[in-house]
């Protein structure tokens, strides 16, 4: 059995240091090295790990107009996003290249590229050479997060080689949507990555639906977060507390195989990191019987077009 037919991957299953961009930063290094140490060659984190989920949408008025508490957790938010032009993730690219593990890395991007003040919820690819392959953008915010994040472009979608396999990703809800998985797909994608702001009820049927679909293995990743995991620092912090649960995000990580059968079924409440091992040869395996960009498909009948390029208010001509 070829040695790139068996990859070793990690589930960052953690709560942020929420809102606290560099010290979530330090957290994700951390997990990084014990991923490292034992033996994964790609770990990955949730939705918008770095600075955290946007929990207080849901837990105060976030669509009174003119809010100062909306105002001031916004601009919070906005000071502890990642700006990627900046440099804000050198250390991790670095740390990556010098432990040899590619990195999966949910952000909130303030994106020089829209102006530097936008919010997005972005997922960052870091191969083993701790290059920054693609940063893929949410396509649509859902629900109560577009009143904090900006929707995204299709710049983002794309695959990556990793060992034997070819991995893609997707946040939350975007995985619900068919024709960006269809994309990867498309792009010859068998390992699929969805991240998840947290909680078993988003990940216990998507991940075992998409693998069945696509014949691919599938690792959802989610964090946590818990009343006490919220800092004392937090402005308005009594009055996000007020109508939060005890628990507002349970985990729920897992992986999927080829068949949808689960090699790791979805962990709830458990904060630490997950790993599993997974075997090339069950793609070839299970698309005997159904590939569905390949013998299964009919593009002389259903074709999509991808546009990937980076959307912008502007065009520089110098």
């Amino acid at each position: 059995m070829s040695h790139n037919n068996i990859l070793t991957v990690g589930l960052a299953q953690f709560a942020p240091v929420w809102l606290n961009k560099n010290a979530t930063l330090q957290k994700a290094a951390e997990t990084i090295r014990e991923a490292a140490q034992n033996k994964c060659e790609l770990v990955v984190f949730g939705e918008g790990f770095v600075p955290g989920y946007p929990h207080w949408l849901a837990n105060t008025s976030a669509s009174e107009w003119n809010s100062p508490v909306q105002k001031e957790l916004h601009a919070h938010y906005a000071r502890n996003a990642v700006q990627i032009e900046s440099g804000d993730l050198d250390d991790i690219c670095s740390l990556a290249k010098s432990l040899n593990i590619a990195v999966y890395l949910g952000i909130i991007e303030r994106a020089a590229d829209r102006g530097g003040h936008s919010l997005y919820c972005s997922l960052v690819y870091i191969d083993q050479s701790g290059t920054i392959q693609s940063v893929h953008r949410k396509l649509q915010p859902t629900y109560d997060e577009r009143m904090t994040w900006s929707p995204g472009d299709g710049h983002g979608l794309r695959v990556h080689q990793l060992k034997s396999f070819t991995v893609g990703g997707l946040n939350c809800w975007e995985n619900w949507m068919p024709l960006p998985r269809a994309a990867l797909y498309g792009m010859g994608e068998n390992l699929h990555v969805a991240v998840w702001p947290g909680s078993v009820h988003n990940t216990k049927d998507i991940t075992r639906f998409i693998a069945r679909e696509s014949r691919s293995f599938v690792i959802s990743v989610s964090s946590l977060m818990r009343k006490q995991d919220f800092p004392d620092d937090t402005p308005n912090l009594t009055e996000i507390l007020k109508k939060a649960p005890d628990v507002l995000a349970n985990g729920g990580s897992c992986i999927a195989g080829p068949d949808g059968s689960w090699i790791i079924e979805p962990v709830a409440d458990k904060e630490g990191l997950i790993t599993g091992t997974i075997d090339f040869n069950r793609i070839y395996e299970e698309r005997q019987n159904f590939d569905p960009s390949g013998h299964y498909s009919r593009p002389d009948v259903t074709r999509l077009t991808i546009n990937r390029e980076r959307q912008s208010t502007i065009d520089i001509e110098d």
